[in-house]
């Protein structure tokens, strides 16, 4: 696939999951290891493309609660930028990732944009009420602020795949290697400071020895995650049975 049609449906990949089809459906979708699985489709490089978006995916586990409904970054358009760009630069998924962190902050700002702009149609869905007008209801609650949402999101998208490629390439070969080096280090802490977010917003102190033995069986039993998953849902299972006993099969 050419380089314009890559970036034309990174464009639409990114408008479409923000249009917030359902929230279970619409969260798949901005998760950076799903972009990965779609980048890896249109590109033909699976294995860079999962490697990158993987590797983001655990940057932004923290990324959890929206407080006010605001989130801290973009990972969709993180990913969006970062996962194809790295695989057409033929980057390392490190520095991939590093390179993605500005463009989850630059999402954000374009969320605000949409959001300070979107108030225009709730006023008009007021109008609209006060005539019991159900129709343009619906075109002021959903199609007016995703054509909106399109003009603000896929130009972005567009313009950075589209254009970028060429530029990080060119890029890549005047940094020198210290730097190429910095960026491959900082993009390797940026997954470990991830799950470190996760573990503080969702971990319990009782519950901290439990992600010590599942780190420490990857890394000295060379058991690989899946089978840590699986091993550690067992042992949940289980201790829901040791501690509360027959009573909380009946209420499984």
């Amino acid at each position: 696939m050419s380089i314009l049609l890559i970036s034309i449906s990174m464009g639409v990949y990114y408008w479409f999951s923000r249009l917030r089809f359902g929230y279970t459906f619409s969260s798949m979708l901005l998760q950076p290891v799903v972009i990965g699985v779609f980048v890896g489709i249109i590109t033909g490089n699976m294995v860079l493309s999962m490697q990158i978006g993987a590797g983001l995916q655990l940057v932004y586990l923290g990324v959890t609660s929206t407080p006010g409904g605001n989130v801290p970054s973009d990972p969709a358009l993180a990913g969006c930028i970062a996962i194809p760009l790295g695989v057409l630069a033929n980057m390392s998924p490190e520095v991939a990732i590093a390179l993605a962190i500005p463009f989850g902050v630059l999402g954000v700002f374009v969320d605000q944009l949409r959001r300070t702009i979107n108030a225009v149609f709730v006023h008009m869905a007021d109008r609209y009420a006060e005539d019991a007008n159900t129709a343009g209801i619906m075109k002021a609650a959903f199609l007016y602020p995703a054509l909106l949402g399109f003009l603000i999101r896929f130009p972005i998208v567009f313009a950075i795949n589209y254009l970028g490629e060429s530029v990080i390439q060119n890029l890549l070969m005047l940094l020198p290697q210290w730097v190429l080096h910095s960026f491959e280090i900082m993009g390797g802490i940026l997954p470990a400071l991830g799950f470190a977010i996760t573990i503080k917003v969702i971990g319990k102190k009782e519950l901290i020895p439990f992600f010590v033995v599942g780190y420490f069986a990857v890394i000295y039993l060379k058991i690989d995650v899946m089978a840590a998953a699986i091993f550690g849902t067992c042992l949940a299972l289980l201790l829901r049975v040791f501690m509360f006993g027959k009573d909380s099969e009946s209420n499984v």
